[in-house]
């Protein structure tokens, strides 16, 4: 009997790192001044999620439409690449140990994450994953749209963005790391779930 091909999952904010990225980032690119009143202009919307009167995506999304419509992509990939290059006080050393022991196994390393492929792809690069599964803006010839290229990839999203890479997910041998609501879907699939593994 052939053994099954081993998957390794790994969210990334908070599960990989210590903190949250996607806020720090827009604070790295447009200034805690633009964001401060982005947020402000949406605090009726941010209301309604805390209230779980409406959906938290939605909510992203129009932050992601008030910030990046019609933004060059060339600058930002550069801003989002030097961002990047600043998370290594924020890696968990455990996750670090544990990605690396994946990847000794000869296991196929997936980072799958609700934060932007703007930083994500050096990131995910730099701590040696294979394949990154994130949320991507949308582009539009040298400018992003201000929409998200697919959806955003949490909870089922996560498990949805694995079964489009890898097909059938029965056909792997799957660990999951994750810390949060976001990720419980990915978890439940997985034969190997993980949760908060690295505090």
């Amino acid at each position: 009997m052939t053994e099954k091909t081993v998957v390794a999952a790994f969210d990334f904010d908070v599960t990989i790192t210590t903190k949250d990225t996607f806020v720090p980032f827009l604070y790295w690119v447009f200034g805690r001044k633009t964001v401060y009143k982005t947020f402000i202009k949406l605090l009726p919307e941010a209301i309604k999620v805390a209230c779980k009167l409406s959906d938290r995506d939605k909510f992203k999304e129009k932050i992601i439409a008030a910030l990046f419509t019609n933004q060059p992509i060339k600058p930002l990939k550069v801003m989002g690449a030097g961002y990047a290059s600043s998370f290594t006080p924020l890696i968990r050393l455990k996750a670090r140990e544990r990605i690396k022991w994946h990847k000794e196994q000869g296991h196929r390393l997936i980072m799958v994450s609700a934060s932007l492929n703007l930083y994500l792809e050096k990131a995910a690069k730099d701590l040696g994953f294979d394949d990154l599964l994130c949320t991507e803006l949308e582009e539009h010839e040298e400018l992003f749209t201000g929409h998200l290229n697919g959806k955003n990839c949490r909870c089922q999203g996560k498990v949805n963005k694995l079964q489009e890479l890898l097909g059938d997910l029965s056909q792997y041998e799957l660990y999951a790391y994750g810390d949060s609501e976001g990720d419980k879907q990915m978890l439940a699939i997985a034969n190997h779930p993980h949760f908060r593994a690295f505090e």
